[in-house]
């Protein structure tokens, strides 16, 4: 570490979440009646932030939101959490990230997301996080905000010696050559499998991983995760829980990975920790209220083993 305490820098989205809860999977053309609906905070940037924060990490977020009530929410919460708005922006002409999560009765979910303010981040707002992004431990990425601000972002940080890990989602078409400078490359198996275009998780990882980066380590929802490093491929199980909602479970993977990372543990330990908290995040509603606390990552840890 750096300092006394892990230090994370996000650079990425802020989204509000308009839940909707279905019996099944609309066909084309259907009209459904839904079981429920719910507002929540997220996106991965802040979602991530927050999940940092509340594992110990001393954290802040780079990002846009709207100048509306969306907007107002997220300011708030991040007062709340103690996280600093310093870098978060309200644009004067986009509105605020929205998202539509259908969730389905075995927790399971499709989303559709419009980033409109997110998409205006700029390279300048990044560059104004200079000090915060040297100052890190860990600088994660992904690919909700503007690619040239988040290329930005990497850059600085490998001038600073920040490590920088990267979730590729959503996978764009532009985005599928990433050139910038990432020592941690974490998809789910989607985008593994958009990104590499062959046929197992092992081939996903064989064929992303390269000698510049520290390692591909591939969420696999409740199978775990799947690791590629200089060591080779090893698989960690995932732990066993009644998901009732997996909005947010990938975040809080990617934010336990980061501050393990951040803290200076192995990456067999930090990979461990990072299931823990994707399962507890599949355990409650919404994105942001799943986020995990230090204390209960502990807890679940000590008290469950993996599967398998």
């Amino acid at each position: 570490m750096k300092g006394g305490q892990p230090r994370v820098v996000v650079v990425g989205s802020m989204v509000m979440d308009l839940v909707f809860r279905v019996g099944h999977r609309p066909k084309p053309g259907e009209t459904l009646l839904g079981e429920g609906f719910a507002m929540f905070l997220g996106g991965k940037g802040f979602n991530q932030a927050i999940a940092c924060h509340r594992l110990g990490a001393e954290t802040t977020l780079v990002g846009r939101v709207g100048r509306d009530e969306f907007g107002d929410r997220f300011i708030r919460r991040l007062h709340d959490e103690r996280i600093s708005t310093r870098f978060v922006s309200a644009d004067p002409e986009h509105g605020t990230g929205v998202a539509s999560p259908t969730v389905y009765p075995d927790g399971g979910n499709s989303i559709i997301g419009v980033p409109r303010a997110n998409l205006a981040l700029t390279p300048a707002d990044v560059e104004a996080a200079e000090d915060r992004i040297a100052a890190a431990d860990v600088l994660m990425l992904q690919f909700e905000v503007n690619p040239e601000a988040s290329q930005a972002a990497a850059h600085i940080a490998r001038r600073h010696g920040t490590l920088v890990l990267l979730d590729p989602a959503p996978v764009h078409a532009h985005c599928e050559n990433i050139d910038w400078p990432i020592d941690f490359l974490v998809p789910n198996e989607v985008e593994a499998q958009m990104l590499a275009d062959c046929d197992s998780p092992e081939e996903w990882a064989r064929e992303l991983y390269d000698e510049e980066l520290e390692a591909v380590v591939i969420s696999r929802g409740a199978a775990g995760a799947l690791v590629i490093d200089g060591r080779g491929v090893r698989e960690f199980p995932g732990f066993r829980v009644r998901a009732v909602d997996t909005t947010g479970a990938g975040d809080a993977f990617r934010a336990g990975l980061a501050v393990m990372v951040a803290r200076g543990r192995g990456l067999d330990e930090a990979v461990r920790f990072a299931n823990a908290c994707g399962a507890l995040a599949c355990t409650r509603e919404g994105a942001e209220p799943s986020m995990p606390r230090l204390d209960e990552v502990l807890s679940f840890a000590g008290a469950n083993e993996p599967a398998g």
